[in-house]
């Protein structure tokens, strides 16, 4: 068994699919309309067959509270896995990304927190050699 698909509840889908594209570099995997919404997943480009984030809107009554409880007590809804996290940091922070924690030591990690402009905060992570 694998991890296909995880979500990450955004507030606002177009928003979220130029953000995490165009800002981040992921790439769209899918986008089926469902109504008013879509089934929008993104993947990275270097694991364009990996697991796959759903941009998941956050219309049912429970997102709100939740999203806005951990916004509030700094806790990432993601973490993404990155090679060079300064350099990572450099070229997201040129790209005008939100970080609410720059790099720093984490014990097993490097770590920074960043804003996804959607109601989240994410982390990216450098494993330690």
């Amino acid at each position: 068994m694998k991890i296909y698909v995880t979500s990450v509840f955004v507030d606002d889908q177009d928003k979220a699919e130029k953000f995490y594209t165009e800002i981040l570099g992921f790439k769209v995997k899918h986008n089926v309309p469902l109504g008013t919404n879509r089934w929008l997943t993104v993947v990275s480009e270097e694991d364009p067959d990996g697991t796959e984030l759903l941009l998941e809107p956050s219309d049912h009554p429970a997102v709100g509270p939740y999203k806005e409880a951990i916004f509030a007590d700094g806790i990432a809804a993601h973490s993404f896995q990155v090679q060079d996290l300064d350099a990572k940091w450099k070229k997201l922070s040129e790209r005008g990304v939100n970080f609410v924690t720059e790099p720093m030591d984490a014990g097993a990690v490097h770590m920074a927190v960043f804003d996804d402009t959607c109601g989240n905060l994410l982390q990216l992570v450098q494993m330690k050699a």
